[in-house]
């Protein structure tokens, strides 16, 4: 961060101008898939014991009570 000189604790104005257009970026992928990479996700099987975690992880969040809670 660059601060003004006559007060090291205030951004500058530069600064403040990137960072209001870094708020206005919109997030996004940096390329678009190749075509292996479409091929190989569209075949790409799914391990059901990695989906019978996720939901288990996922109801023990939604049920979580508290922070630090034991169980």
């Amino acid at each position: 961060m660059m601060t003004t000189p006559s007060d090291p604790k205030r951004p500058s104005d530069a600064t403040r101008e990137f960072e209001s257009e870094d708020a206005h970026t919109e997030a996004g992928a940096d390329r678009a898939p190749t075509s292996d990479e479409e091929k190989s996700a569209e075949t790409n099987e799914l391990d059901p014991k990695v989906a019978e975690h996720y939901e288990e992880m996922a109801e023990r969040g939604a049920n979580q009570q508290g922070e630090g809670r034991l169980p």
